[in-house]
This record gives C-alpha cells, structure tokens and sequence, in this order.
C-alpha cells in the first residue's frame, strides 16, 4: 500500500531501529500502550510480542482494516484522526505510555494535546523531524531554542535517544528524524504564577526574536521590572530560561493583585 501524502506517511521498515525503539521502551505485560499511528504495523507486530493487547490510533481506514484482520481483538483500534481525540477519556485505562512515529505536519499540534493531558501519561516516546525534536531539548543560549523549548521544558523532561536517517523510512522524507522520550512533570519544575501570563510573556518574546526584551516586552514591564526579576532589560529572549521568564511573571502579578 502506498503511503499518502496527505496524511504525512513515512512507514519505518528499518528491523534495527525498530528493535531499538523496542528496546528503548521496554514494554511490560500489566502496561496499558497506545501507540499512534501504527501504520503497516510493523512496531505493533513487537509491541504485542511483549504485552497482550495494544491501544491504537489510527487515521487511514485502508490501514486500520489492514491492522484489524492481523491482529483482532489483541489490538483496541480507534480508526480517527489523533488531532481530535479525546485523550481524556480514551485510553479508558490510565495512566498510559504513547509510543509512535508522528506524521511531521501534526507532531507538535499533537504533542500540545498530550501536554494537557499529562497526568494521564507514564511517558512518551516518539519519532520527530530532527528540527522540531532539537527544538524540545533546546536550553536557553542554543540555536534551536524559542517558545516551544520553553513550552515542552513546562509540561515535559525530555531526552533525545538517537536519531535516525532518511533511508529508515518509506518512502523516505526530506529530513532526518528522532527518537525522543518525553516524561511528564507531576508539579511544574519551578513556580510561574499564572501559567496563563508565563505562557503569554513567552510568546510575546519570541515574537520580537532579535529584539531586546525591554522593547519586545514594553508592554507588559518596564525595564526596571525586567531588572527586578533578575534580566537583563538589552538580552534577546533566546538567552533567556524557562525560569527567567517565571520571575518576570510572578512579579507582574504580584504587581497587578496589589494594584
């Protein structure tokens, strides 16, 4: 069957880095696993060499009855678009672990989706664009780190475990790939206040990307709030910590609760 554009499908056919994304997951028996996206099943196929039954999510109705005639009852398929599941009430068992190779045009709408739902999650481990992973673990300072490091830095602790080249895949993409583990945070790694302020100063920033922050954030701080909060007012916002960016939004709203 070939793969259809529109859906972003690259199938993994590669039994090395199958094996090693197996490997790297480790699935136990008593685990519940929803896997996304499984394709021709060809990681379903040693996923159920380990545990009983699998979860799965699956967009294309060609490949879902694919999936279905090999492994029947042992795979609780859910033929639909990820993008708009409920991942709060399915898997209906919880917590879950995701595994996946995610088309590139929704990995990061959909890792967004997951993040809402992280109490539910064991953990994560997926197949990226090598540019969108390189941005998840990006610390301040690094090229690829902006709004969405920050974002993931919040919601996850992530690790990149190998990458993987065009030639794993068919048909091959433009791009290398990833493989990353992403581990949800129970608490928030320090405080930010309003989540909803922390996240909108954040994107305001990266906004302006080569601005300074006293001229990308003038509407939201002076410059000797930013000063306040321990930045410096002529910094770009690429140098700036997720933890930075946390003390500037506790003290705006400190400011705003004794205004």
């Amino acid at each position: 069957m070939r793969a259809k554009k529109r859906f972003g499908q690259h199938f993994l056919h590669d039994p090395a880095i199958q094996r090693r994304i197996l490997e790297a997951v480790d699935p136990k028996p008593h685990e519940t696993i929803l896997e996304i996206g499984p394709g021709h099943g060809a990681l379903t196929r040693l996923l159920l060499e380990r545990i009983p039954s699998l979860w799965a999510v699956e967009i294309d109705r060609d490949l879902a009855q694919e999936l279905v005639a090999g492994w029947g009852e042992r795979l609780k398929l859910r033929v639909e678009d990820a993008l708009t599941l409920d991942f709060r009430v399915w898997p209906e068992v919880a917590p879950f672990r995701v595994v996946g190779n995610l088309p590139y045009n929704v990995a990061s709408p959909l890792l967004a989706r997951l993040a809402k739902v992280k109490d539910r999650i064991q953990d994560l481990h997926v197949m990226l664009q090598e540019e969108v992973a390189a941005r998840i673990v990006a610390r301040a300072g690094e090229v690829a780190y902006g709004r969405w490091s920050v974002f993931m830095a919040y919601h996850f602790i992530p690790e990149t475990l190998f990458r993987v080249s065009r030639g794993a895949f068919s048909p091959p993409p433009r791009v290398q790939s990833a493989f990353i583990r992403l581990i949800p945070r129970r608490e928030p790694p320090f405080p930010v206040g309003d989540p909803e302020l922390y996240f909108s100063l954040v994107a305001q920033a990266f906004q302006g990307r080569r601005k300074m922050l006293q001229t990308s954030l003038k509407a939201h701080a002076s410059r000797a709030l930013l000063t306040r909060a321990g930045l410096d007012p002529c910094a770009r916002p690429a140098t700036v910590p997720p933890e930075g960016f946390a003390a500037l939004a506790r003290l705006i709203s400190a400011e705003r609760s004794s205004a």
